[in-house]
């Protein structure tokens, strides 16, 4: 199971994906042009469907309001949750147990593998 994810925001370089590969994420380090985080899965604290309540709670209003106002567009939909459908992207947060925590999308199959692995 290997999949690549775009970080929108976070602790981590927005360039550069992310990827999951078995039960790992590989992360992209802020302005270090090749430098990585690796996280295995009993690293990862959560990783839940980017809702506006979920990005505030994790993020705080002032940080990710405005990313959440931009994802989740002026009509208040909801981005990540279309799960269903090939092709389908999930907007999701993803929270380390090291404080670090990025708001990412990926394909619905590759965020079904990670919850999975979660498990």
């Amino acid at each position: 199971m290997f999949g690549e994810f775009k970080i929108q925001a976070g602790d981590f370089d927005t360039v550069r994906k992310g990827m999951f590969v078995a039960k790992s994420f590989t992360m992209p380090q802020k302005d270090k042009f090749t430098a990585t985080d690796s996280y295995m899965a009993s690293d990862v604290q959560s990783v839940e469907v980017a809702s506006e309540e979920a990005v505030k709670r994790l993020g705080g209003a002032a940080g990710w309001g405005l990313t959440g106002a931009v994802l989740l567009g002026p009509l208040g939909l909801l981005a990540g949750l279309i799960v269903g459908g090939k092709g389908k992207d999930v907007t999701f947060i993803v929270k380390f147990n090291d404080g670090k925590k990025a708001l990412c999308t990926a394909n619905n199959k590759i965020y079904t593998k990670m919850q999975a692995a979660m498990m």
